[in-house]
């Protein structure tokens, strides 16, 4: 159908046009995506057989919907590709507020409208773009902001008494008629303004400063909500729950896997950072890691979440923290090192809420712990497990490598030295690059260099080696040589 052609009521009609509900049209739309087995919901990952297929089930049954889960969990961007599932272009009776459907008119003005013109009645076309309207829950939402309230203003203009019901001055959800209307943040909304969404929901009915009006408005609900506001900020009201069809629970990524995914293609980057900035696959896997260790770790606290913007930003102040090093030396390559990721604890405690919030534990330290976690974590998977206890034959494949520092005074490894230094600095640890080749021969250059610095690092949390931070960089010793010089 050529929308640009059709301009009358008479020519809709004459078209074939049948008008449906936007709930029948999402319904429609989506029927045909999965007989064709398309993605509906693209760039989301780790929902494929958790959430979205429960949203595609509330979408069949349709349903209003209310998408649980706290936050960063992709509950906006779930409900904003929705828009996909809309018809492109639909009918509207032009001049209408609320998108008036030409053969079901609700609002006095298209009734008239058509009544007085028939065939004649002007028609505008609507894309799908401007079929979504969202709203963030805040305390100061009034009834008059969402549902609507008597304007004195057209009433003077229009010499009408406050009787006359053109009088109204719609709202935001009368004016998403035929839309999909989001709510984020649902128990943020006060509990008097949720009451005035029951009757909508349920009957179409809306009430303004005495209006009683019947206005069938036709909308897909979708809300959002964060679990942890049921108890700290407010909560849904128990008859607007019932009347919301499909509550919908989402999840954090379960896989290191899915979250690298998420991270670098929601990762904020300049094409010369990237180019600038080599980074091993063992970075990106601890860079996870740490958002992982923080929704497990006590001083935390679990009900306001770690958001996957956790990740996200401190990948991008990984990089930043490379970049810089590499700007200052005035090299055009560089190559990620563990110690830049002490340029990602801005990026943390800006993204987690403690517990003890400044009684035991300050956000930076708790930072410093995550990531330490994270490497503890992920070195059993590269090298043999350390026990805390070991047997007296026993012979550690470690046990070379803490030798040679034992023998030294201190090996020190500096933020801004260049990679050749870097590297020389490293391959002077022979124990280090034997352990290496024996347990990972295939590595590559560009990735053995971090490997051999995560390894000390992966000895200092199991308590085999110390490490001491330094104005410029770090220091490494033997665990109970530096107790013995610190006496």
């Amino acid at each position: 159908m050529k929308v640009e052609t059709i301009k009358t009521l008479g020519q809709l009609k004459s078209a074939g046009y049948q008008s449906i509900s936007i709930k029948e049209e999402l319904r429609k739309n989506l029927r045909i995506k999965i007989s064709n087995r398309e993605n509906t919901f693209t760039g989301i990952h780790g929902y494929e057989h958790t959430v979205i297929p429960e949203l595609e089930r509330a979408i069949l049954s349709q349903h209003n919907i209310n998408l649980l889960g706290l936050r960063g969990q992709a509950k906006t961007r779930l409900a904003r590709q929705m828009i996909h599932l809309l018809d492109e272009w639909i009918p509207v009776v032009t001049g209408s507020e609320i998108n008036d459907d030409p053969f079901n008119p609700i609002s006095r003005f298209a009734t008239e409208t058509i009544k007085s013109k028939g065939d004649d009645t002007p028609i505008s076309w609507l894309h799908r773009s401007e079929r979504f309207v969202e709203k963030l829950a805040t305390p100061d939402v009034t009834v008059a902001d969402i549902i609507g309230d008597v304007d004195p203003i057209k009433a003077a203009n229009l010499k009408l008494s406050y009787a006359d019901d053109r009088v109204i001055h719609f709202g935001m959800i009368p004016r998403a008629n035929r839309s999909i209307f989001v709510i984020n943040e649902l128990p943020d909304l006060q509990a008097r303004i949720q009451v005035a969404l029951f009757n909508i929901l349920q009957e179409g009915d809306i009430q303004i400063r005495g209006f009683k009006l019947r206005l069938p408005l036709d909308i897909q609900f979708v809300f959002t909500a964060n679990p942890e506001d049921y108890t700290n900020r407010g909560s849904i009201v128990t008859p607007l729950k019932d009347r919301i069809g499909s509550q919908i629970l989402t999840h954090y990524p379960e896989t290191i896997e899915i979250a690298r995914t998420i991270t670098q293609q929601e990762a904020q980057l300049d094409k010369r950072q990237t180019d600038l900035v080599y980074v091993p696959a063992i970075a990106k896997d601890l860079l996870e890691q740490i958002s992982f260790e923080a929704r497990e770790s006590e001083f935390i606290d679990h009900k306001s979440g770690i958001s996957a913007r956790m990740s996200i930003t401190a990948y991008e102040n990984l990089l930043s923290t490379a970049e810089y090093r590499a700007l200052q030396l005035g090299v055009d390559r560089t190559s990620l090192r563990l110690s830049d990721f002490i340029g990602i604890i801005p990026a943390i405690t800006g993204k987690v809420e403690l517990v003890y919030e400044g009684e035991q534990e300050g956000a930076s330290s708790v930072a410093n712990s995550l990531i330490g976690e994270a490497i503890k974590t992920l070195f059993v998977e590269y090298f043999p497990k350390i026990e805390k206890l070991e047997k007296e034959d026993y012979e550690s494949p470690y046990q070379e490598l803490v030798a040679w520092f034992f023998e030294q005074s201190g090996f020190e490894l500096l933020d801004e030295i260049s990679d050749k230094e870097y590297k020389d600095k490293l391959d002077s640890i022979k124990p280090l690059k034997d352990l290496i080749k024996k347990f990972h021969p295939d590595i590559s250059k560009e990735d053995r260099y971090f490997m051999m610095e995560f390894t000390l690092w992966g000895l200092v949390e199991f308590k085999k080696l110390s490490k001491y931070r330094l104005s410029e960089g770090f220091s490494f010793k033997d665990l109970y040589g530096s107790y013995i010089s610190g006496l």
